[in-house]
């Protein structure tokens, strides 16, 4: 199954940082004023979502689905539930970060969702790749920082070959000291958690 791209409304700055990313086999879905990348981003929706009360609904041929604009889902949830129920697994989500506070915090919460779905889903914004991590992941060097940031109420794991290493050390989720780490120059860093569940931030 190949990969499915959601593209949110969040302003995207730096589009040379995200086309690299894409894959010509992604399955893409344009959330309502993420159509504004299209052109920017150089493909072309497979599916368009919205309530379109941010970007006209386009007049095309592509699969579209109206939603009304009181609802539950955000858009972009909407999008994600609808790539699941089509047998997705693997998310790559753009447009979904900066702007505003509290949609930025949702489309973490899709993270989650996806997570909780035993789906994998990693977000995009011009500075980092977001994802959510519970057993062990790698940051290559070629990363200038990671930050691991706790979800659960206590987070236990280890970091290696990392400038600021732990060794089955605690992070609290009401003291996020995990911040701006970096990997050792020609490894790569290991994070290994034992109990709890984390957002690993890498950074560009």
């Amino acid at each position: 199954m190949s990969r499915c791209v959601i593209a949110g409304a969040a302003e995207i700055g730096d589009y040379d940082r995200i086309k690299p990313l894409l894959k010509t086999d992604d399955f893409f879905i344009f959330c309502d004023g993420g159509l504004a990348h299209e052109a920017e981003l150089g493909v072309s929706p497979n599916l368009i979502v919205g309530d379109f009360d941010s970007f006209q609904r386009p007049d095309t041929k592509v699969e579209t689905i109206t939603l009304p604009t009181a609802k539950d889902d955000t858009d972009v949830f909407y999008a994600v539930k609808e790539a699941i129920k089509r047998g997705f697994r693997d998310f790559l989500l753009v447009g979904c970060a900066g702007g505003r506070l509290d949609h930025t915090m949702v489309n973490i919460s899709v993270l989650l969702y996806l997570d909780s779905q035993g789906c994998h889903g990693v977000m995009a914004d011009d500075y980092s790749l977001t994802e959510i991590i519970s057993g062990t992941a790698y940051i290559p060097d070629s990363f200038a920082y990671f930050s691991v940031l706790a979800l659960d109420e206590e987070l236990h794991l280890s970091i290696r070959n990392a400038m600021f290493p732990l060794e089955n050390s605690t992070i609290q989720r009401a003291f996020q000291y995990g911040i701006s780490n970096q990997v050792l120059h020609g490894r790569t860093a290991e994070v290994c958690i034992t109990k709890g569940t984390a957002l690993l931030v890498k950074v560009f």
